[in-house]
């Protein structure tokens, strides 16, 4: 068996504020908003798909209970950047768009990284690494 695409489904707390800071980092909406329950993005050279839910609504659908974010994570995602210099011009963009840094920038073997939440408390690191 083979699967075509892998995508993400997330909670969120607040459809205009989850809305403004993807939107503030680039990510490009799907268009996928079903009155306040819904939101979807793609990003990257793959577009990688991340849909947000309401948090009642995604446990009711998946019959699955979500953890607390804002305690521990259960998933990372990873950005690449080209360059140390785009690093700090993500660093600047999520502290603008309402993100938390939750690492400072930091050289990290041959590369450079730092990490960060969403508002809902999802967790991001950015990481340059020569050759990849």
């Amino acid at each position: 068996m083979k699967t075509k695409q892998i995508w993400a489904n997330l909670p969120f707390s607040n459809l205009e504020r989850t809305t403004k800071f993807y939107k503030q980092l680039g990510f490009t909406s799907n268009g996928s908003v079903k009155s306040d329950e819904l939101i979807s993005f793609s990003f990257g050279e793959n577009s990688f798909i991340i849909n947000f839910f309401l948090k009642d609504i995604l446990e009711n659908n998946t019959k699955m209970k979500f953890s607390d974010v804002k305690s521990g994570n259960e998933i990372i995602f990873s950005l690449s950047a080209a360059s140390k210099e785009e690093v700090d011009e993500w660093v600047k963009m999520v502290e603008k768009a309402g993100g938390t840094i939750s690492t400072e920038p930091y050289t990290i073997e041959e590369g450079y990284t730092f990490g960060f939440s969403d508002p809902d408390g999802h967790a991001f690191n950015v990481l340059y690494w020569p050759g990849m």
